[in-house]
């Protein structure tokens, strides 16, 4: 039960930022770049839309394990999904995934160079607060009693 709660939580989150940094292997190093994620709350999974041959394409062919981090700092919400990658030319979901935003990067979902990112993920982690001002409260509160501040719940789900 604790799990089917956590997992909603993650999507909730999820569906809130919708903008993360999405992780690579690039060699021995970790790369990072922001990407804006498209949910499919029935299928559990992530898709983003790409320009083909992208660094990114090098990095997932090499390894497909990815790392998703979304952040929101105003309510001090956090989500690391851990999964797998896979890059598609599925123009069905290209057209589908198409909005306002992607305007910015192509003229329109036509254009042969956009290519599918899709996340299967494996497992996420959360991170609940109540807010910056409640963070703050909290932790003035626990400063002056010396005690420890506890400032919302966390959780993990695997998916």
């Amino acid at each position: 039960m604790a799990n089917e709660q956590n997992i909603g939580r993650v999507w909730d989150l999820v569906e809130k930022v919708r903008i993360c940094m999405l992780s690579t292997l690039e060699g021995d190093s970790i790369r990072a770049r922001p990407m804006t994620a498209h949910l499919e709350r029935d299928e559990q999974v992530l898709y983003f839309l790409s320009a083909a041959e992208s660094p990114k394409d090098e990095d997932i062919a090499a390894n497909p394990n990815v790392g998703l981090a979304f952040a929101d700092t105003d309510g001090q919400n956090y989500v690391s999904i851990s999964g797998q990658a896979e890059i598609t030319n599925d123009r069905e979901k290209v057209k589908e995934l198409w909005s306002t935003p992607a305007k910015a990067w192509w003229d329109s979902p036509d254009d042969p160079v956009i290519r599918v990112l899709k996340i299967t993920p494996s497992d996420a982690h959360f991170w609940d607060a109540p807010g910056t001002a409640g963070s703050y409260i909290k932790m003035l509160a626990a400063a002056a009693e010396g005690s420890q501040v506890e400032l919302g719940g966390r959780g993990k789900a695997n998916l």
